[in-house]
């Protein structure tokens, strides 16, 4: 429904979208209106208790609760049977995933209740859910433009959220940016479960209801029967899909059309086969293969993407957020990942290294040693004073090898920090970073006493410095 300003106009049934500010609901008052939809509205609200003067949590006798929920209201005065039971299941539903499916990743739920308000006919017979009262939603970030450093960050949260939920035996089925809410350190929470779906086996049922943005295209021509139409978790995959897009694209779909029902169109097309997958150009090499995994056109190509496995692999890649991707076709990668850099945890370390160029490893007796300072394209990283995990990155084994997982120590680097170097292979892996730039040179560098591998390599994109240093034997690459 369009949600109103003034009440000039509305009906009875509008009114209960409109909840003034100070009214009270069960053990809770109303302080705002967060949002509305057509079957339930969400209100911020504190606990009827918490007035100046008057005794709050143990003060009152009960233990300290949240000075702030969310409460969802969903009227069920004036509807029809079956609008009612649809109402009533819905709630069901999100009390049941509340109780059983209970993570850091899910939006809480604190307790639910009917209203009994005989004075009122439009709110008499609600049903109330009072939940964890997040910041803000992934929507909301989207509009004001995702902050570079937080977009992987977020889309593995949400990986956390679903992996979870399909560990449970559950689907979301409407998974979309306002049903992503955050905290105020943008962490996090799934929300809104209305149409979450237990799993019998490898499917379960739901009503024919979900935000056309988000359904698969098998979605578009489910069957209708009984129980609802079939889900499975690959549906949550698809909608993944269309929110790393969104994320990376400041919020455009993948899929063209000026209405929702012009971008189905679209999907259907592709799903048959009729249309290529077009994606934004803003979204980078690794992002761009994960979402096209993500919207593989049908269940049986998209359902070895898991939560999981999706979430395995964004892992590897914040292992070493230096790396990055160079061109891709299709969804081959044609260029090689940006190799990380080994690390140092603090000064301490960076001064061993240091000192430890002044003994050159075997076959560089006499070559003179030089330093090189870690530089990281990502500019939010170099403004960082802190040592972030997710701006830290990785040095390699070999610099003529693939950057994967086998191919890097476990010490990490920060921008800024002093490396010791002995010298150089002109020749080595092609490297592309972040801002396009290109080398093929790379520095050996010594890591501290005690390190195994005792050194590592790191791509010339990596450094500011250009220090003369000898050529590498060829027995130095391993090769």
């Amino acid at each position: 429904m369009t949600l109103q300003h003034g009440l000039e106009g509305t009906t009875e049934c509008d009114r209960i979208h409109l909840i003034a500010p100070g009214h009270q609901v069960g053990d809770w008052v109303v302080t705002r209106l967060i949002g509305a939809g057509g079957w339930s509205t969400v209100h911020a609200a504190r606990p009827a208790d918490a007035h100046p003067g008057r005794p709050s949590g143990a003060a009152a006798g009960r233990p300290p609760g949240p000075t702030e929920v969310a409460l969802k209201i969903m009227p069920t005065a004036g509807l029809a049977p079956r609008q009612a039971r649809r109402i009533v299941e819905s709630a069901r539903r999100e009390v049941e995933l509340g109780r059983r499916a209970g993570h850091p990743r899910l939006i809480g739920l604190l307790e639910s209740f009917v209203v009994a308000a005989p004075d009122r006919p439009a709110l008499d017979g609600a049903i109330v859910l009072v939940m964890e009262r997040a910041a803000g939603s992934l929507r909301e970030l989207i509009d004001a433009g995702v902050p570079e450093a937080d977009r992987g960050r977020l889309i593995a949260g949400i990986c956390e959220g679903l992996a979870h939920l399909h560990r449970s035996g559950w689907v979301h089925a409407d998974l979309k940016p306002e049903n992503v809410l955050l905290d105020a350190d943008r962490s996090v929470k799934l929300s809104d479960f209305g149409l979450a779906t237990e799993l019998t086996g490898t499917h379960g049922y739901a009503p024919p209801m979900g935000t056309l943005d988000y359904l698969p295209p098998e979605r578009w021509r489910a069957p209708l029967g009984e129980l609802g139409v079939r889900v499975r978790p690959s549906a949550d995959i698809w909608a993944l899909g269309i929110v790393i897009h969104e994320v990376f694209a400041a919020g455009g779909s993948p899929f063209s059309g000026a209405t929702p029902m012009a971008r189905g169109a679209a999907v259907q097309e592709y799903g048959e086969g009729r249309a290529p997958l077009r994606m934004d150009h803003a979204v980078p090499p690794f992002w761009r293969a994960l979402a096209a995994d993500c919207l593989a056109p049908t269940h049986e190509a998209r359902a070895p993407h898991t939560a999981e496995s999706l979430l395995a692999r964004i892992a590897a890649q914040r292992e070493a957020p230096g790396a990055a991707a160079g061109r891709l076709r299709g969804r081959a990668r044609a260029a090689v990942l940006a190799t990380a850099l080994c690390g140092m945890a603090g000064a301490t370390l960076c001064s061993d290294a240091v000192r430890a160029a002044t003994s050159a490893p075997p076959g560089l007796a006499g070559a003179a040693a030089g330093t090189v300072r870690i530089f990281n394209a990502e500019r939010s990283c170099r403004e960082r004073i802190d040592r972030a995990p997710q701006c830290s990155l990785g040095l390699a084994i070999d610099p003529l090898r693939p950057y994967t997982a086998d191919n890097v120590v476990p010490t990490r680097v920060w921008h800024g920090d002093v490396l010791a170097a002995d010298c150089q292979l002109p020749g080595g892996r092609p490297i592309i970073d972040e801002e396009d730039q290109q080398s093929t040179r790379w520095y050996r560098v010594n890591l501290p006493p005690g390190s195994l591998p005792p050194s590592a390599w790191l791509p010339a994109v990596r450094t500011k410095e250009r220090p003369a240093l000898p050529k590498c034997p060829h027995s130095a690459t391993g090769r």
